[in-house]
């Protein structure tokens, strides 16, 4: 059974261009507030080290989030991604799984 993580992109406050993810732990009742990608990483990797890394991630956003604010964060994901997989030298994304 892998631990169940919900990732949710949020709006500060009164900003249109400030965003943050907030960061629970379900088994836990554990909430980070994670105001990058780099701090996510890090936040999710020592949450999920009780798990094993077995855990699974379910994302969702705020009706306020404006879509270019998601093309950013995709963005910056995508490119997280990429650099996560040359130090590590494998994809993060499994096939089949």
């Amino acid at each position: 059974m892998s631990a169940i993580f919900e990732s949710t992109i949020k709006m500060a406050q009164g900003s249109k261009e400030d965003w943050y993810i907030e960061l629970r732990d379900a088994i836990e009742e554990k909430i980070e507030i994670c105001a990058d990608l780099q701090e996510y990483s890090k936040k999710i990797e020592e949450l999920g080290a009780p798990y094993g890394g077995n855990i699974e991630v379910k994302w969702d956003k705020d009706m306020n989030v404006p879509p270019y604010v998601m093309d950013t964060i995709r963005f910056e994901m995508s490119k997280l991604q990429r650099e996560i997989e040359q130090e590590t030298g494998e994809s993060l994304i499994k096939e089949g799984v």
